[in-house]
């Protein structure tokens, strides 16, 4: 009925809206520790490629033990093959991981010299815009999706607020300039969070999609690392002793297997707020809780923090989504 249009597109309840608005924020906070300890990594290494290496590595080793032990795990790699092979989801949709592996490099570059807080700005700016598009295409598990006034709204004060957030760092042009490269991978994690929902759908498996992620991630930096080692040589750091600066990785795996299962719940756009959120609180808290050299926290990053939340809540009280289904990647057959 929905080919011929007599129907009208099933929506989704609030109720999974607002849970999967709370995941996604939760997740948010712990994407804000994961910078944290990333950039930590890159600076004891001397090397921001090689710290992603480390944590996508790790996390990757995590989940090859994790996937096919479990019969959920093995069930979704035979329907991901499947799926491969009938068409029903593109080989270029399963390479979400090269834009999460581009997002832990930026942390371990830049976030020694920026601060958690500057770099989070960074990559909402590039986020926010970017999910508008990607749920304006349709590329996301959940169809083609309208820019409403609430959504675009939600995304344009999620962007005023961070920029209040860290107004007393963005007059330093160093800052700036280096903030382009979160900025970029800002961009880059609306479309990671859209595919990789499509993945999940394909294999029903949020594990296998995560699994996915993390070994087309890995495989792209262990090619910038060769290439960044060929030219520049071994970077000068050594691996530090403290247990806690190797979480990055399964910080990681939370991350992407709850996007990848929340997606289809609230859209990109949606998600990419809620996880904004999160980013937020948790990048103020950490420079409150742990202040670095590169941490300025004051009232403008709290009130800046609290306009996040309000963006947030005003999009998510919108229109219900409306599902609707891809004919490039249809959904498989139950």
């Amino acid at each position: 009925m929905t080919a011929t249009g007599t129907a009208a597109p099933p929506t989704l309840s609030a109720a999974r809206r607002i849970a999967g608005v709370g995941l996604a924020t939760a997740s948010g906070v712990a994407v804000a520790v994961q910078s944290r300890i990333n950039g930590e990594l890159g600076v004891r290494l001397a090397d921001g490629i090689a710290a992603a290496v480390v944590s996508f590595g790790l996390g990757l080793l995590v989940l090859l033990v994790l996937v096919p032990g479990t019969p959920g795990g093995r069930r979704g790699l035979a329907a991901l093959r499947a799926a491969l092979r009938e068409g029903s989801l593109r080989p270029w949709q399963c390479l979400g991981g090269v834009c999460g592996a581009f997002l832990v490099a930026t942390q371990g570059l830049t976030i020694g010299t920026l601060g958690v807080a500057v770099f989070t700005v960074a990559v909402v700016a590039g986020q926010s815009g970017s999910s508008l598009l990607v749920d304006r295409a349709g590329i996301g598990p959940t169809g083609r999706q309208p820019v409403t006034p609430n959504r675009l709204v939600g995304a344009v004060l999620t962007v005023l607020a961070v920029l209040l957030a860290v107004s007393d760092r963005l007059g330093d042009p160093r800052a700036l300039a280096l903030a382009l490269l979160p900025l970029a991978a800002g961009v880059g994690i609306a479309w990671q969070q859209a595919v990789n929902g499509r993945v999940r759908g394909a294999s029903g498996s949020a594990l296998a999609a995560t699994l996915v992620n993390f070994a087309v991630g890995t495989v792209a930096l262990l090619a910038t690392f060769a290439v960044e080692v060929a030219v520049r040589g071994r970077p000068g750091g050594v691996l530090p002793s403290e247990p806690w600066l190797y979480l990055g990785g399964p910080i990681g795996i939370v991350f992407i297997a709850l996007a990848a299962a929340i997606v289809r719940f609230t859209g990109v756009l949606l998600l990419g707020l809620a996880t904004i959120a999160g980013q937020i609180v948790g990048a103020v808290l950490l420079d409150v809780a742990l202040p670095t050299a590169a941490s300025h926290p004051g009232p403008a990053t709290l009130l800046g923090a609290v306009l996040t939340l309000v963006a947030v809540l005003v999009a998510a009280l919108g229109p219900p989504l409306k599902l609707t289904v891809s004919r490039a990647a249809p959904p498989p057959s139950p």
